[in-house]
């Protein structure tokens, strides 16, 4: 076990929190996304973190740090020393270093301790994220310390938490696998970017992860914890194509978090279609048995290319904006009536695609 604080181990965490490296050669990625938005100026803040063939010496092992920041601005940091990633099996923990004078294998450290000792890396936990990079073409930097206070995993509260892509996620069968990690939370400290610092007490806060030794061809995300008047409602919702055995398959998932309850709509118990244009607009509908929901992401804002893990290492190939506009309707179904019990908006909705083939409309077959 690595050096992380055992009350860690108390939060109800999620299947998939740790690590999934095998040590085998085979091609391998794991990923890991932590947001913070800030209401109260219009603001979000996402921290993507990822490690490629840890193994060492192929020709794509390395990680990175990337940054999407105020007003969508991009910050990005290359770690070409895998020796210098830590992650933890066990829970959810992970950093990465890059120059330092410590003689010791890279391990958790106390955020006093990171400080001092480390001038460029991060680590995140369920209950921390701290860093410092900076870009040397031009002497761009973020540095960030907040704790946070997990509220939704993924599920509900108070129970077992799930997998979001259920049993198959276990399997190498179904890659890459993905898995929220923190619906909804509440994240406290500040953030220094590019040197104008943001200091903040219980913003929303999310993170999830993706792992694996495949990588989808095409995907979409629409992410939300900052509705109007709704501060106890989480949405994240996503679909994407991606091999299977020798077969490609299109899936998607609509997942809400409000009132301690927890609203699932997945292949295996509901019917869900979409319709994603490649740029400005998300629309998707699902229903089972008990629910329907409609969701409508837009943005009139041209987006940020992110860097994600692919065949040829990281590259450009996806496109995101942290200021979408969002509106949600949830619906309960009762002998043949439909019962709105929901409806909510955003200005502040995570929306991504990524991948190939995005010259139309993408529609649910």
């Amino acid at each position: 076990m690595l050096n992380i604080p055992k009350s860690l181990l108390n939060f109800t965490q999620t299947p998939h929190s740790g690590y999934h490296w095998d040590g085998s050669d085979r091609r391998f990625f794991e990923g890991w996304y932590y947001r913070v938005t800030l209401p109260e100026i219009r603001q979000t803040i996402a921290f993507m973190y990822s490690i490629e063939d840890p193994i060492g010496n192929q020709p794509y092992s390395g990680g990175a740090a990337q940054i999407l920041g105020i007003n969508d601005e991009y910050l990005c940091r290359t770690f070409p020393d895998v020796n210098k990633f830590w992650a933890s099996r066990d829970v959810l923990g992970l950093g990465h270093w890059g120059k330092t004078n410590l003689q010791v294998p890279p391990l958790y450290l106390i955020p006093r301790e990171f400080t001092y000792y480390i001038p460029e890396g991060y680590q995140a936990t369920a209950t921390l994220n701290q860093g410092i990079i900076t870009d040397p073409t031009n002497g761009n930097y973020c540095r960030w310390e907040y704790a946070i206070q997990p509220l939704y995993a993924w599920g509900n509260q108070n129970s077992l938490q799930q997998s979001t892509a259920g049993w198959l996620s276990f399997s190498q069968i179904f890659e890459p696998g993905w898995q929220i990690l923190m619906a909804h939370g509440l994240a406290s400290g500040w953030i220094d970017w590019h040197g104008k610092i943001y200091e903040f007490t219980n913003a929303p806060a999310y993170s999830e992860k993706n792992w694996g030794g495949a990588f989808p061809q095409k995907w979409f995300w629409l992410n939300c914890n900052a509705f109007i008047n709704q501060p106890d409602l989480a949405l994240t919702a996503g679909g994407g194509k991606r091999g299977v055995l020798w077969w490609m398959e299109s899936v998607a998932m609509i997942g809400i978090h409000h009132q301690g309850k927890f609203y699932e709509f997945v292949p295996w118990n509901s019917e869900v279609t979409w319709q994603i244009q490649p740029w400005g607009r998300w629309q998707m509908q699902a229903k089972n048995l008990k629910y329907e929901i409609e969701l409508t992401g837009t943005t009139h804002l041209p987006g940020t290319p992110l860097r994600a893990p692919t065949t040829n290492g990281l590259t450009f190939c996806c496109r995101d904006t942290m200021q979408g506009e969002i509106n949600l309707e949830l619906r309960e179904l009762n002998g043949g009536k439909s019962q709105v019990i929901l409806n909510a908006s955003s200005n502040l909705c995570g929306l991504e695609v990524g991948g190939d083939d995005w010259d139309d409309c993408w529609r649910s077959q």
